[in-house]
This record gives C-alpha cells, sequence and structure tokens, in this order.
C-alpha cells in the first residue's frame, strides 16, 4: 500500500469516526440541531470518495475528498458563529426577539420553535462546541486529503 493509499485512508476513516461521534452523542440524548445534519453530509461524501479513491487510484479524487472536509469545516465554522451569536442561523433552528408581540403572536412564535435550536451549544469541551471540534478536526482531515494529493502514488 503507498504512502497516498494511506493518507486517503486515514482521512476518509477520520470522517467516518466524526460521524461515528456525532451518533453516539445523538444516542446518548444530545439531539442535532439542522446545521449538526448539514455537517455531517460532506463527511459521508469524504468517505464515499476515500473508497472510490482507493479502488479507482484516481488521483483528481482526492482533491474532491479534500473539498468535502472543506466544505463540513466551513459549516462548522458557521455553526460556531450561529452558536456565538457573531450572526444569525437559518430561521427555522433559530429563536428571535420577542419584546413587542402579541400574545398571540408570541404563543405562535413559541408553537412553531424549532426543538433543537441551532443558536445554542448542547456540549462543549475545552471551551468548544461540537461545532467548532468539527470545523478544527476537518480542518485536520483536509490537510491529510491535500498531503496525500501530494504523495508520489
Amino acid at each position: 500500500m503507498n504512502n497516498r493509499t494511506q493518507l486517503v485512508l486515514l482521512a476518509a476513516f477520520g470522517s467516518a469516526a466524526l460521524v461515528a461521534a456525532a451518533l453516539v452523542f445523538q444516542a446518548l440524548g444530545y439531539a442535532p440541531c439542522k446545521l449538526c445534519h448539514w455537517q455531517r453530509w460532506p463527511h459521508y461524501a469524504a468517505v464515499a470518495i476515500g473508497a472510490a479513491a482507493v479502488v479507482t487510484g484516481r488521483r483528481g479524487l482526492v482533491l474532491a475528498g479534500a473539498l468535502a472536509a472543506l466544505a463540513t469545516a466551513g459549516l462548522g465554522l458557521y455553526h460556531t458563529g450561529v452558536e456565538r451569536h457573531w450572526w444569525t442561523g437559518p430561521t427555522t433552528c433559530t429563536s428571535g426577539p420577542v419584546g413587542g408581540l402579541s400574545a398571540d403572536d408570541l404563543f405562535d412564535r413559541i408553537m412553531s420553535a424549532p426543538l433543537v435550536r441551532c443558536d445554542e451549544v448542547a456540549w462543549s469541551f475545552a471551551g468548544l462546541s461540537m461545532a467548532s471540534w468539527n470545523a478544527a478536526l476537518s480542518l485536520a482531515l483536509a490537510a491529510l486529503w491535500l498531503a496525500a494529493w501530494r504523495a508520489r502514488g
């Protein structure tokens, strides 16, 4: 097995491990929000791309894996900004101000509120939320993909 293949397998396994960790947290009662689900899709793609790159040996697929890792890192950074209230997230998973609303409007807002909000940190470690950890670790995975692309096949 050559160096490129090893790096591709490591990067694809990293994406699979991050999704597995998210599923473990979900099983432990940390329900994912909409943005959490969005961050998983590029990881699924990276795993499939990794498998295809190993089977076919096509170097271009390695760049696609890097793009998938960068996509989920970008989503993780966006989600982090929503959690820290640096910017607003999708209206379907965040809440807005309630001042000046009538009782009926307030009730309607409460009834349509998302069950899991994107603008609240459900879990953190070392001051970083799951979205932040996903961003940081996905940037490391993108570096692995790029190292695989540069490696001799």
